[in-house]
């Protein structure tokens, strides 16, 4: 296993995604083209990646979405983000999405960095029931039961891979405690 090097969390804001950019849509390209389940399938074209992270402009900015990004010697190496529910019933949820690292970067705790911000985040906010979705038997699964997620259920065929094989999702859940 590589060594865990130490990295830096921060938010991003509006006004940062677009000066990030070429560096996310160079993580989000090299998961989607390794396999992640992110969304989108591959080829990732870089119209697709830079449409979808502009898309996230008006979210960040409005404060429904809090986007994060690990960065190594100040380099971007990963990122995720917290989807805040808007929803009177739901103002002590998040949901995670999209995290991600690049590859050389994997195994070395860049995603426990991010996940602990984002926990973090959450908790600060009054948010302490975190959801996500993550394909079935994928080394995400893995990192997320480790992190203390439970499964809630499984969605057979949720998605489909690259060649129109079917992929079961899983949705999990994490009540987190709160910090001391």
């Amino acid at each position: 296993m590589p060594p865990i090097v130490p990295s830096r969390v921060r938010l991003i804001t509006s006004t940062d995604i677009e000066n990030l950019l070429p560096e996310l849509m160079d993580v989000l390209r090299e998961s989607v083209h390794g396999g992640a389940s992110l969304g989108f399938l591959p080829p990732l074209t870089q119209e697709e990646g830079r449409r979808y992270w502009r898309s996230l402009t008006p979210e960040v900015r409005g404060g429904s979405r809090m986007l994060f990004a690990a960065t190594v010697a100040g380099r971007l190496v990963g990122s995720g983000q917290l989807a805040l529910s808007s929803w009177p019933n739901g103002r002590h949820r998040a949901e995670v999405q999209k995290l991600m690292v690049a590859a050389a970067w994997r195994g070395r705790g860049i995603g426990g960095s991010l996940m602990k911000a984002l926990h973090e985040t959450a908790r600060q906010l009054g948010r302490p029931l975190l959801l996500l979705n993550t394909r079935r038997g994928d080394r995400a699964e893995r990192f997320y039961r480790g992190l203390g997620y439970k499964e809630v259920g499984l969605i057979p065929g949720y998605s489909i891979g690259p060649e129109g094989e079917a992929y079961d999702n899983l949705v999990m859940y994490q009540l987190l405690v709160p910090s001391p």
